[in-house]
């Protein structure tokens, strides 16, 4: 099968096509035939050897796809159209592959009202905005802020947090001040003005100590990227997530892409084999939704 790997860390270039041995699946596992992946800024962190391992490294942590095959006691049957999340930081195989091996308790079934290309844009970001506010614990009424809340991540979070009762300030760029209102912001603050102190902030945009003076005395603050999370003060909770995957938990996700109440986006779409380019699209910056990759 193909995979898209890197075998010396770099920029886009750096990103190769190579031929592997399709996986098999083992007890508890099922073998996806990815019929769509997305492509994630995580996916740029592994290519450039920032995280502490050797390569070779595979790339993708989303996929949607048909199981044909699994291991014993995996719950799923071959045929079964799926979602899946491959939370593994470091690994040598990602979903940017014809086929990828994931646990039976990291899929779920396929939303029925997107096609798999939007359904890959799913996993990692709703779960990454749903453990987030996890974290931050927020009763209906309470104020929270979201920094990035035009991104991928950002969006998610606005409409799971407004659809749970939370009043939501989307802080974003001047020209997505419809966009995030549309998603269910209450307020809307621009870019370089001040959004006032909130009940919670949950930053998106990596702002870290900035987005933490946003921040009541005494209230939480979830930043997507560990290693930038800001250390306390004023008796603010921090906490930083690390995704995992959870079948479960992604089901109530697709439901909710199902219900309307989650909106995905697909900015462009490349073959597999053009993951080069779709790396190079990514560092430009300035995306509104998902790269997806084709296998």
């Amino acid at each position: 099968m193909r995979a898209a790997v890197v075998t010396d860390f770099g920029g886009p270039e750096a990103v190769q096509i190579v031929e592997r041995e399709i996986p098999e699946p083992g007890a508890g596992q099922v073998r996806i035939k990815v019929a769509a992946a997305a492509l994630n800024p995580a996916d740029a962190i592994t290519r450039s050897g920032v995280l502490p391992a050797d390569p070779p490294m595979g790339f993708g942590w989303d996929a949607a796809g048909t199981i044909d095959a699994t291991g014993a006691d995996a719950g799923w049957a071959v045929g079964d159209a799926v979602v899946a999340l491959e939370d593994n930081l470091v690994k040598q195989l990602g979903t940017h592959a014809e086929y990828v091996i994931v646990e039976g308790s990291a899929v779920a079934a396929a939303p029925t009202s997107v096609d798999a290309v939007h359904a890959a844009t799913v996993p990692l970001n709703t779960l990454t905005a749903a453990q987030a506010l996890d974290l931050l614990d927020l009763k209906p009424g309470q104020t929270l802020l979201v920094t990035g809340a035009a991104g991928a991540v950002g969006g998610y979070a606005v409409q799971l947090a407004a659809h749970q009762g939370i009043e939501v300030t989307a802080l974003a760029g001047e020209n997505d001040a419809d966009f995030v209102r549309g998603l269910g912001a209450a307020r809307f603050v621009a870019r370089g003005d001040a959004p006032g102190r909130h009940d919670a902030v949950l930053d998106a945009a990596l702002l870290g100590e900035t987005a933490l003076e946003w921040v009541r005395d005494g209230g939480a603050y979830a930043g997507v990227m560990p290693p930038l999370l800001p250390a306390p003060v004023r008796e603010i909770r921090t906490a930083a997530v690390t995704v995992t995957a959870d079948g479960a938990r992604l089901k109530e996700l697709v439901a909710l892409v199902d219900a309307g109440v989650l909106t995905t986006r697909v900015a462009e779409t490349y073959p597999l084999n053009d993951a080069p380019k779709a790396h190079a699209r990514l560092a430009q910056g300035g995306i509104r939704g998902r790269l997806v990759l084709l296998p």
